[in-house]
């Protein structure tokens, strides 16, 4: 395998996990995701929902990652942004070199403290 196959692999990881998000929401919520701008608005709403149970951090890490990855997924259709590995976790760099962290977005969400749908509401912005 060559260098640029082995970057190519990389984002593997997060499709993956955004993937796995639209299933459960699909079967579980009966909530279609299209990978739009607009979808982030129910994920903000759903990860609101998880605030409201309280439950611990670790409780719903996993969850929270694959909604910070979807909505990177949003990032990549919209903008053609590509994930970038980093020591601790995945970001997004776009292509005027801006780098965007959805997967800690999407604690920063349920944290009270940020949102998905401005997240890519800013980048869409930042992009023109």
């Amino acid at each position: 395998m060559t260098a640029l196959q082995a970057t190519a692999a990389k984002p593997a990881k997060p499709a993956r996990w955004a993937a796995d998000s639209v299933s459960i929401l699909r079967e579980g919520a009966r909530l279609r995701l299209d990978h739009s701008p607009q979808s982030l608005w129910s994920v903000d709403r759903v990860i609101a929902e998880l605030r409201c149970e309280d439950p611990p951090y670790e409780a719903v890490a996993q969850t929270l990652r694959g909604f910070g990855a979807y909505a990177g997924e949003v990032l990549i259709r919209e903008l053609d942004a590509v994930w970038e590995e980093s020591a601790e976790s995945y970001r997004l760099r776009t292509p005027d070199g801006t780098v965007w962290d959805p997967i800690g977005e999407a604690r920063r969400t349920f944290e009270a403290e940020g949102s998905l749908r401005l997240l890519c509401l800013d980048a869409m912005h930042a992009a023109r």
